[in-house]
């Protein structure tokens, strides 16, 4: 149960603001202080307080007030937040694809973030953007010794699939371009297979030709993995996307690479299951690439990673042979694991063409707790306190600093309904009872208000707030795009050492940077790191690199947790991995790709 308010406090409801911002929860007043009269719906939100406030939660003794966030009468808070569980909306076209309204055709550049009608996907960066430098100008790389493309090959391809081959510049500018807007390529042709033997026919004749491949999927990649160096062909799945199966009683999923996660998602939520990973970029990205990236997202820490939950791939191999290890099958024992090898290859080893996947059930209560915090030592204990508390419910803890909600608030115009505190923990349950969810879950906050970890907090319970406090942490990437150039790290470290990390390098960048943050999937170990400056500066990346490496080495850490290697971090691989792993690596791909044909100058340094 929650305690009771101290002595002449009552709880008090917040307001909407009218604009989509987030409404203002219930605070706790002091003795003698009474509730101001509104100035309107505004100036009342700016007033409003936390729900969870200083030293103690709980249940009003006054009469009932108006509560936005939760809509229950006080004086019956705990009943009524027992009996809530999500509501889901699966009313078709709730959420629609699509471009937003007013973006222009053939723009370059699309930020994630919430689309109209709440989806998260891509955005456009905004028109007058200054073009990309092209990736190999700004890192002096060398083109390898691959075939141009000839007139007779486009022939072929025009013949193989007819109105799916496309060389128009303007329609390829988006393809060229990470949504960064950090590498760029200069590929004068895309191909879009529709099924594996489409695909498997494009590289026995690319391999035959010595023709070099660029795959892509939904190009929501952050390491330069996904976009060509040279004049790459871009082999795009974005027309593979039928579901081939879905087994109600085993949950595993069959599907093309070319699928769109959110998608997936949505069509399993009408089967009463879910996909076992959440992105940011869940409106655009696609299973193929997810699994080729092996993404980690927000559900890691409940779900585990791709490891684990693909069960099966359908890959086609740089001399067009298709393997099929399409199992759906939790258990088979006979021989070498084969599809571990393309998990993680990021398409340097074999294209994906289609995935086999276990998903769980959609769960019946989910709640969220957006909470802040004095110190990160605070956020550490509060994890601690939270996993041992919640238990089997826990669905995940994410973390940000400060200067995250300053940019988002910014750069997006977004209100967090908690302010003030140097950290915030977003934490998510997930469970079956939402009477015994959050039972669990207000006795975890009881704790944590009671103790200090926590000074201030609000409590979503229903889809739409849900989502509207998610997007406080999904959105931190969009923001900082807003904020000049980004350059991003995606580290894996031991917990205790998460932010020491971003304390080091804002310490040593100083003045140099605009911005230094750091925010992640602290029940993982991961942190992101992200700089911020006006423009791209050399100067500025001789100080971060390989400072961050080094760092990350000397604390038994992974210079790449989620993102992978791509372009951008290839040749800092030997921060992680031993020189013997390396080769190892280059021998698997010289044994695969013998010419090297597939999403060259990725992943791995150059054998030379």
């Amino acid at each position: 149960m929650g305690v009771p308010p101290g002595p002449g406090q009552r709880l008090v409801g917040g307001c909407q603001t009218g604009r989509g911002l987030l409404p203002a929860p219930h605070k706790l007043l002091p003795p003698g202080e009474e509730e101001e009269e509104e100035e309107g719906e505004e100036g009342a939100c700016r007033r409003a307080g936390p729900l969870l406030s200083r030293a103690r939660m709980g249940v009003c003794s006054a009469a009932p007030h108006r509560c936005v966030w939760s809509r229950w009468d006080p004086l019956r808070w705990l009943r009524s937040f027992q009996r809530r569980t999500l509501a889901r909306s699966s009313a078709p076209g709730a959420l629609q694809q699509g471009k937003p309204p007013g973006v222009p055709a053939g723009a370059v550049s699309r930020p994630w973030g919430l689309r109209p009608g709440g989806r998260r996907g891509l955005r456009t960066a905004p028109p007058g953007s200054q073009e990309v430098m092209l990736t190999s100008e700004r890192y002096g790389v060398r083109r390898l010794p691959f075939s141009p493309l000839s007139d007779s090959d486009l022939a072929f391809f025009e013949g193989l699939m007819p109105g799916r081959v496309i060389t128009n510049p303007e329609e390829l500018e988006p393809f060229n371009v990470d949504w960064l807007r950090s590498v760029r390529g200069c590929s004068k042709l895309m191909l879009k297979p529709q099924t594996t033997a489409e695909v498997s026919q494009v590289l026995r004749y690319c391999y035959e030709r010595n023709l070099a491949v660029n795959p892509q999927g939904g190009n929501t990649g952050l390491v330069g993995g996904s976009i060509p160096v040279f004049d790459e062909i871009i082999l795009s799945t974005v027309l593979m996307n039928r579901i081939i199966s879905f087994d109600k009683v085993s949950g595993i999923l069959v599907c093309q690479a070319g699928c769109v996660l959110e998608k997936l998602n949505e069509y399993l939520e009408e089967q009463g299951f879910i996909m076992p990973l959440d992105l940011g970029a869940k409106g655009s990205c696609h299973i193929g690439g997810n699994v080729a990236t092996n993404a980690g997202g927000l559900r890691l820490l409940r779900y585990g990673s791709l490891r684990g939950t693909v069960l099966g791939l359908e890959v086609v191999l740089a001399d067009g042979s298709a393997l099929d290890c399409l199992a759906s099958l939790r258990k088979d024992n006979t021989g070498y694991d084969l599809k571990q090898l393309f998990i993680g290859s990021e398409g340097t080893l074999g294209v994906i063409t289609a995935v086999s996947i276990l998903c769980p059930q959609k769960p019946k209560s989910v709640n969220l707790a957006f909470l802040g915090c004095q110190s990160f030592a605070k956020v550490l204990e509060t994890f601690t306190t939270c996993r041992a508390m919640l238990g089997e419910i826990l669905s995940a803890y994410e973390f940000m600093d400060e200067k995250c909600m300053e940019l988002v608030e910014k750069h997006l115009k977004l209100s967090s309904p908690v302010a003030g505190s140097p950290f915030y923990v977003l934490i998510e349950t997930s469970g079956s009872s939402s009477t015994h969810d959050e039972e669990k879950l207000n006795n975890f906050l009881e704790r944590a208000m009671t103790s200090g970890l926590v000074t201030d907090g609000t409590v979503a319970t229903d889809d739409k707030k849900i989502k509207t406090l998610w997007s406080l942490r999904e959105r931190i990437t969009e923001a900082l795009t807003h904020d000049g150039y980004v350059y991003k790290y995606d580290i894996s470290l031991p917990v205790g050492k998460l932010y020491d990390l971003v304390s080091d390098t804002r310490a040593r960048l100083g003045r140099s940077a605009k911005n230094v943050v750091g925010y992640g999937h602290l029940g993982d170990g991961n942190l992101h790191l992200n700089i911020t400056a006006d423009s791209y500066s050399h100067s500025l990346l001789d100080a971060i690199e390989p400072f961050v490496y080094e760092w990350t080495a000397r604390h038994n850490g992974s210079i790449s947790a989620e993102h992978g290697l791509g372009f951008k971090k290839k040749q800092f691989i030997q921060y992680s991995k031993p020189s013997e792993a390396v080769l190892l690596m280059q021998r698997f791909k010289a044994m695969l790709d013998p010419k090297g044909i597939l999403n060259p100058y990725k992943m791995l340094p150059s054998s030379s």
